[in-house]
């Protein structure tokens, strides 16, 4: 090769390369697709050249010749009409710096570029966008001219230079004249102003931009920016990236002011529509880009947000001017380059330019109030068309309509709220900047660094702004100091969510890239975190936490992310916490508030209720220990400005007893918590904080303290008698409800203190006396006596009584009285010592009841023995001498003294001699039993020496009743286990006492111990909680349940109550929802758990309404979610465990309300990272829906946004015509779900419409959980229908796919891709890979005309029979079927060429016969099919092949042996057999069970069948009519009848199957359909019928899926056998 070229060059000769330029300008301007190219190009050459102003001008040809003959014509002419009067002529004028040699050379070169750094063209082909609309461009400038023209008309641009006429005048206007190719009108009017006023935002030298119509000034826009002023950079951000190409120096900001004076028909010129369209899809059952299409055409219409009714125009003056004014801040950013040479070179190779070495970074921001004033401005403006300056305004909700502007924009979009400006290096076409050449990149991505830096700078320095307003505000607020007043604090709130929203990053079009390049720089320049706006004030994200209704009622001080700006700034809140900058409340934050801020009363009981509402119980977290911590550090700060540590308290008073009776404004304990806090909660809450009930007597106790009463004397009941009084009788109100011990206590307060009030004042106890008339006789005692004058009786008599005041008086004082004083005589004596109790007799003289001095006493009233009420009494008493004394008394008197003793009237005293496990003590009647075993129980006993007289005379029972029984069992179970045993083999001798609902009240107590872990050795549970044995029968059970034994005796009476020997599905079920998380760890794991699962899911039927009630609100279901895999554990990860993507798969246990079931393919793959998801399995995605699992179509909602409809009547035609020929191919292959809507409704032209947008935008919503998830993605195709009205077929510029889901109720995945190969691909390719074209295309229309004939004709069995509206076949009723049920028989198959209809035995016939007696055969199993491959050769199957199938496909058939069936796992699911029809060939039936024979026919039944083994006696008669059908009709097909099975189900539409060539045919079927008829001797219908069925299962042993060539079969079985099925039929019919 070397050699050639050597002697090519010694004989060759050199030759130019052609170029066509016509060609070559046609394809440089086929990139530039934007609008407006030739004013862009222009107006950035017009700022290159340093032009303040511009021109531009559109001309009609009758204003050129009046402008040539203007000194003879000086009318002024009215204003065009801006939409339909045609132009001839652009004029582009600037007074710019004018052309150089260097540039005029420069504007004939095509591709070389300008190479001053400083300027932004670049390729050098701008200028060449002018011939997009002009063949001959003229140039002029400083009085030098150069005209473009073809040579010859022909493929060579020439230009003819050379002087003007003007030269040498001051002109300072550079002119390009544009005479248009062809005539038209001008740009949309108000479309180009609103370009012009973005464009000239960010020039550097142009400020004043007016549009010409002839001599009509019709838009004049100016641009006055402000001084500039230098910004603090923010701390903690980089200056550069890493590879430190560019930094910045410093950051300035000045705001620019742009005015516009617009002639108002230039706003008429306008759409009146608002910005952007938002269009609001209803919510749709199944996923999938096609599925909008499909719920079109039957869901609700959703109401479409109404548009707002104008006022009626009255006419303007179209020459009438508006002015209006936009202010926007420009944060500017001073950037120094530092390129490294080989950088350099390769961006000098592609730009033809040095890079800069110092450049600038604009970005507009738009500030809150001057976004509010746009917004307002557009309900100001003349049309309802916007405004001038919308394409200025900030893009809060991601949009899209901020641009990128490399001097003017470009078609990238930032996704933020702002325009950026500056050096990026486009592509050629300028739509977007290069981001695809490798050294390019490297700059362009150096500048989004900068962009995405400057606008945290402008972020920073807004917060910044916010921050100071804030804490002024704050200082100054009186009323709370840490926040400013609500309506700035709103104001403020308000201001940051705008900022927020701005700066929230979107996916930006074309290049997604530039979004995450600038988000990346957003968050990754600064060394601090990213600052927010929380309840505090601003705070770094770290320091801020998630909302909490619960925690903002009492940490009012804590920085919290407002609720508003979660809602509003959900994007930005999302990605930080993704980032891990914002968390939830923790216990930490908690104790760090407590400990700095004091809680008020209101706030204190918030956050006790917090506490009390968390789960105690919690396994691996030590609440106790917690506790203490928030005990220690939480203080109360009292409504009356006293601090109460939480640590300090340890009462609280119970309301809800006798805590009611305590003085509040009496002296209180400090540590008692005030009962303004404690009265919101139950004392077994209190008690939880180890708090204990502040009772009587500790109160009691307190006021008596010296130093209490010492600092009030007002509160000193030794001092003050109303306090006296008030005590006593505060403590006389619950004297009866006190315990013995409760009343010594009191006794010893009272004890030796003046608090009686009495006759002589405060006196003590002991020298106090009642009132009574005995005592009466001593006038000078100190007698009780209360001011208030209530009677001393009742409970304060018993109160002052135990505590020690007297009700009589000792003898020697009255002896002393006697004696001494005189004042009292014998009978006075008498009469007092016979109203004493007891007369002590004294030892000197033997008491003798025959005596003189006994008769005289009894005479006088004294009695003979001690009443049996106080023998009883004495027996009582705390002297243990003299309780043995009485009790022998009182065994002795019985019944010789006292014969009217009855137990029951004693039964409050205790006075039997008892032992328990305390020791011995006194016991009441109904307490104490005889039985010595009931002692273990903790029950009393009588003692031993005293059982006998117990029993026989004191009515002591032997055993303790049942009810006592159950309060024990109730109130004190046994403390281990055994003790448990022991208790339970006493319990088990009186199972038979014990009633059956005291049994079940049993069953639920917790009595019963059995091992625990930690720090609570024991539990004790119910015995229904409880099964009997060692737990060996099941090593998971074990793990889950409680197995128990104590012995045969002690399990007799657990059983009683209710413990089984092993659980129920629903014990199952109780245990997964008690604890979850247990569960899942004690199962094994994932797989394992989800065995069980599918166990509870076959068993559900066997689960309680109440326990599934339960599972629907409890964690138990086992979801999955998609994250992101770390690094590191990427790298530990196996190959193979995570996708290409590197996401890894999170399982979790969520309750149902939290799980989806992934019936959206589309949705899951853009949330997965969102969302659990159901296991994807039938059996559970079933199970979790009964559960209340929500399907994911249900929660994502979908919005359609669309952008400038395109009026291509060609390509919505053509589309819509494809659609509609396609449609009948693609529905043919669609056999499992039906359609909504008929095709020909459908064809209708005002029916179905196709519209064509220049974008279409799908926002998809997530809304689960506590917030909403909003992704966007560009959409190439959406659906709209309102109500029942036409169907519209939105479509973007590029149709990339289309779906079917609209068309049916149950759409697949992979129904989208098979409808686009249908769509894309020519008829003769679909012909060529097995589509039947022809045949299915003339099928359709025949089929469509045999519908409207049955309508017409109302033929029965084909009414509503459209093969678009199928029903769905009921069960077990006769159905109606389709036409396209009907068989295309053929003697070859499906690939062989289509029969003539004279190939057809029975013709017509057979067909409507076929449509009206086997309407139940599913389409799927007889519809024809596409060939599975393509044959080169198609020939005739010769019929002696045929006939061979035929025979060993009968032959196959067989007996089924087995005695209980199970659903067959070898057979895959068919996708093409509907959901449920004719044929189980998807192994869906459920088990079945061998009962016996009739005949040689074996019958089985399916496990729900009740009584079954009465089945064959009670169904004897329809059994032996159907085996009378089938048996001749196995004989025409010579099938033996052991082949032959008859089962039974109860439900579902399951008419016969074929299991390994054993047939089984459902009689539920035929009793439904032909038992009646049978029985009153019509035979016909049912044979018939049942002849069909076993063709079509004698057909799948030789093809097991419903397909063509299974149809074929099944066609080829029945003609080999219609001459004996007519014969039989025949021959019925004579008989």
């Amino acid at each position: 090769m070397a050699h050639d070229r050597n002697a090519l060059w010694l004989t060759g000769q050199d030759e130019s390369v052609e170029v066509n330029q016509r060609a070559l300008i046609d394809k440089v301007l086929a990139r530039y697709s934007g609008e407006f190219t030739v004013f862009r190009e222009l107006l950035q050459n017009s700022d290159d050249a340093r032009s303040t102003a511009v021109k531009i001008r559109f001309e009609t040809a009758a204003y050129l010749r009046r402008k040539d003959d203007e000194q003879r014509n000086t009318d002024v002419h009215p204003l065009p009409n801006l939409k339909t009067t045609h132009v001839a002529q652009y004029m582009f004028q600037n007074n710019g710096i004018t052309f150089r040699d260097e540039d005029w050379t420069r504007l004939r070169k095509i591709a070389e570029g300008n190479p001053d750094e400083e300027k932004i063209g670049a390729f050098g082909v701008g200028f060449y966008s002018l011939f997009s609309v002009t063949e001959n461009p003229f140039v002029s400038s400083g009085g030098h001219g150069m005209q473009f023209y073809w040579k010859d008309n022909k493929d060579q641009l020439n230009v003819r230079r050379g002087d003007l006429p003007s030269k040498g005048t001051a002109d300072p206007w550079t002119t390009f004249e544009m005479t248009l190719r062809e005539a038209g009108p001008i740009p949309p009017a108000f479309d180009f102003m609103r370009f012009l006023a973005s464009s000239i935002t960010f020039m550097v030298h142009l400020n004043d931009v007016a549009v010409y119509f002839d001599e009509h000034c019709i838009g004049h826009i100016k641009k006055s920016p402000g001084i500039a002023k230098s910004v603090d950079f923010p701390k903690g951000l980089k200056r550069s990236s890493q590879s430190n190409v560019m930094n910045i120096k410093s950051v300035r900001s000045h705001s620019i002011r742009i005015k516009a004076d617009v002639m108002h028909a230039v706003y008429a010129a306008g759409s009146e529509k608002r910005p952007l369209l938002e269009v609001l899809e209803p919510r749709k059952p199944k996923g999938g880009f096609f599925s909008s299409l499909v719920s079109a055409f039957t869901n609700q219409p959703t109401p479409q947000p109404a548009t707002p009714v104008l006022p009626p125009q009255v006419p303007k003056d179209p020459t009438e001017l508006y002015e209006m004014s936009v202010i926007l801040t420009v944060f500017t950013a001073e950037v120094d380059v530092k390129v490294d040479k080989k950088l350099s070179a390769e961006i000098v190779r592609s730009t033809k330019k040095n890079p800069p070495v110092q450049l600038k970074y604009d970005l507009i921001y738009t500030g809150k109030d001057e976004y509010d004033q746009s917004l307002a401005d557009d309900k100001h403006q003349p049309v309802a068309c916007g405004s001038i300056f919308q394409g200025l305004r900030a893009d809060l909700n991601g949009v899209g309509h901020t641009h990128i502007f490399i001097g003017h924009a470009t078609g990238q979009t930032t996704g933020v709220g702002g325009h950026m400006a500056s050096r990026f290096i486009p592509t050629v076409e300028r739509e977007s900047i290069d981001l695809v050449d490798r050294n390019v990149a490297v700059w362009n991505k150096e500048l989004l660094y900068v962009g995405g830096l400057l606008a945290r700078v402008a972020y920073e320095l807004e917060l910044s702004n916010i921050e100071n307003l804030w804490e002024g505000a704050a200082k100054s607020n009186s009323t709370n100091g840490f926040r400013p007043p609500q309506d700035l604090e709103n104001w403020l709130l308000q201001r940051f969510i705008h900022v927020l929203k701005f700066f929230t990053f979107y996916r930006s079009t074309p290049s997604s890239e530039v979004s995450q390049l600038l988000e990346n720089s957003f968050y990754g320049c600064s060394t601090l975190p990213l600052r927010l706006l929380s309840s505090a004030g601003i705070r770094g994200a770290p320091d801020i936490k998630e909302f909490d209704p619960i925690f903002s009622k009492f940490l009012k001080h804590l920085p919290v992310l407002p609720q508003a700006v979660i809602e509003d700034g959900a994007r930005t809140i999302s990605a930080l916490q993704a980032q891990g900058m914002l968390s939830p409340i923790t216990f930490l934050d908690v104790l760090q508030e407590l400990r700095q801020h004091p809680l008020s009363e209101d706030e204190l009981v918030a956050c006790l209720k917090w506490w009390t509402s968390l789960k105690q119980d919690t396994a691996d977290v030590n609440m106790a220990q917690i506790r203490v911590q928030l005990l220690n550090t939480a203080v109360l700060s009292g409504a009356d400005g006293k601090v109460l540590p939480l640590s300090s308290v340890q009462y609280f008073i119970n309301t809800r007893t006798l805590g009611t009776h305590i003085p509040l404004d009496g002296p209180l304990p400090p540590s008692l918590m005030p009962l303004a806090v404690t009265k919101h909660f139950t004392p077994p809450e209190l008690t939880s904080f180890s708090w204990c009930e502040f009772t009587i007597i500790d109160w009691l106790q307190y006021v008596s303290q010296p130093d209490v009463m010492s600092a009030n004397p007002d509160h000193d009941f030794t001092k003050s008698i109303g306090w006296a009084e008030r005590v006593l009788t505060i403590l006389s109100r619950v004297w009866s409800s006190l315990s013995n011990e409760m009343h010594g206590s009191a006794k010893k307060v009272f004890a030796g203190k003046k608090c009686i009030p009495t006759s002589c004042g405060l006196t003590t106890p002991e020298l106090s006396y009642f009132p009574n008339t005995n005592v009466a006789l001593f006038g000078d005692l100190p007698l009780v006596r209360f001011s208030s004058g209530p009677a001393i009786k009742g409970q304060m008599e018993k109160l002052l009584s135990f505590v020690g005041v007297r009700k009589h008086v000792d003898l020697q004082l009255i002896f002393d009285r006697m004696v001494k004083t005189g004042d009292w005589s014998i009978s006075d004596l008498v009469g007092y010592l016979v109203q004493l109790p007891v007369l002590d007799w004294g030892e000197k003289s033997k008491w003798r009841n025959n005596s003189e001095e006994a008769k005289l006493l009894y005479r006088l009233g004294l009695r003979r023995f001690p009443p049996l009420e106080t023998a009883v009494a004495l027996c009582a008493s705390s002297d243990a001498s003299i309780c043995t004394i009485a009790f022998k008394y009182l065994c002795d008197s019985i019944p010789s003294k006292y014969p009217e003793y009855n137990p029951d009237n004693f039964g409050h005293i205790a006075f039997i001699p008892s032992e328990g496990e305390d020791g011995p003590h006194l016991g009441k009647p109904a307490e104490v039993f005889s039985g010595s075993q009931w002692k273990v129980l903790g029950f009393s006993v009588v003692q031993d020496n005293c059982r006998d007289a117990a029993i026989n005379k004191l009515g002591v029972q032997l055993h303790p009743p049942t009810s006592m029984l159950l309060a024990l069992l109730e109130k004190t179970p046994p403390p281990n286990e055994a003790t448990a045993r022991q208790w339970f083999e006493i319990l088990s001798q009186r199972i038979s006492n014990f009633t059956q609902p005291q049994l079940t009240l049993l069953s639920t107590l917790p009595i019963v111990p059995s091992k625990g872990s930690g720090a609570q050795p024991l539990r004790w549970l119910t015995p229904t909680q409880c099964y009997l044995g060692d737990g060996s029968k099941g090593s998971f059970h074990s793990k889950l349940f409680v197995f128990v034994d104590f012995g045969p005796t002690a399990n007799r009476f657990l059983s009683a109550c209710g413990s089984k020997n092993e659980p129920s599905i629903n014990e199952v079920a109780e245990v997964l929802i008690s604890d979850p998380r247990k569960f899942y760890n004690l199962s094994g794991g994932y797989d394992s758990f989800l065995a069980e699962l599918r166990n509870l899911a076959v068993n559900m039927h066997a689960i309680g309404t109440g326990t599934m009630n339960k599972m629907k609100v409890s964690p138990i279901l086992l979801g999955m979610r998609r994250q992101k895999a770390s690094k590191a554990l990427m790298e530990k990860m196996p190959l193979g465990e995570w996708d290409e993507e590197g996401w890894e798969d999170l399982h979790d246990l969520r309750k149902p309300s939290e799980v989806v079931i992934a019936d959206d393919t589309n949705a899951y793959q853009l949330f997965s990272d969102s969302i659990f998801a159901a296991p994807q399995e039938d059996l559970l995605e079933s199970f979790y829906t009964s559960l209340g699992c929500r399907r994911l179509s249900t929660v994502v909602r979908e919005e359609y946004k669309v952008l400038n409809e395109i009026s291509d009547t060609k390509t919505a035609t053509a589309v819509r015509t494809l659609v509609l020929e396609r449609l009948p191919l693609f529905l043919h292959e669609h056999t499992h779900a039906r359609t909504k809507v008929s095709l020909s409704w459908l064809s209708g032209t005002s029916n179905f419409k196709v519209k064509v947008f220049a974008k279409l935008v799908v926002s998809k919503t997530l809304d689960v959980g506590h917030g909403k998830t909003t992704r966007t993605l560009d959409a190439s195709a959406a659906a709209k229908r309102v109500g029942m009205g036409p169907i519209e077929l939105w479509l973007s510029n590029k149709l990339r796919h289309l779906c079917v889901g609209y068309l049916f109720e149950k759409a697949k995945v992979n129904d989208a891709l098979l409808f686009m190969t249908i769509l894309s691909t020519d008829l003769k390719a679909l012909k060529r890979r097995g589509y039947n074209v022809d045949k299915i295309l003339k099928q359709q229309q025949q089929d469509r005309k045999l519908a409207e004939e049955a309508r017409q004709s109302r033929y029965i069995g084909l009414e509503d029979s459209s093969f678009w509206e199928p029903t769905r076949v009921p069960t077990p009723s006769l159905p109606e079927q389709s036409p396209n049920d009907m068989i295309s028989r053929a003697s070859t198959p499906p690939s062989t060429p289509e029969p003539t209809n004279n190939a057809y035995p029975f013709g017509n016939t057979f067909q409507n016969l076929r449509r009206k007696l086997v309407s139940h055969v599913p389409s799927s199993s007889l519809e024809s099919s596409r060939v599975s491959s393509p044959q080169t050769t198609r020939r005739v199957t010769p019929q002696s092949n045929i006939r061979a199938n035929v025979d060993m496909a009968i032959k196959a058939c067989k007996s089924e042996e087995g005695t209980l069936l199970h659903n067959r796992k070898r057979m895959e699911i068919v996708n093409e057999s509907l959901n449920e029809g004719y044929c189980d060939v998807s192994g869906q039936i459920g088990n079945l069970e061998f009962l016996g024979k009739m005949a040689d026919v074996r019958i089985f039944v399916t496990k729900d069948i009740p009584d079954s083994e009465t089945f064959i006696t009670r169904m004897r008669d329809p059994l032996a009519r159907f085996i009378h059908i089938v048996t001749p009709l196995a004989q025409i097909y010579n099938l033996p009848m052991t082949s032959m099975h008859v089962f039974y189900d109860m439900a579902g539409g399951l008419i016969a199957f074929n299991r390994n060539g054993s047939i089984f045919l459902n009689l539920r079927y035929f009793e439904a359909w032909h038992d009646q008829a049978v029985k009153n001797g019509d035979q016909q219908q049912a044979q018939i019928s049942w002849f069909f069925t076993l063709a079509h299962e004698i057909a799948h042993n030789l093809i097991q899926p419903h397909n063509s060539e299974h149809e074929f079969y099944f066609s080829a079985i029945c003609e080999a056998h219609m001459v004996a099925l007519s014969r039989l039929i025949g021959a019925a019919g004579m008989q």
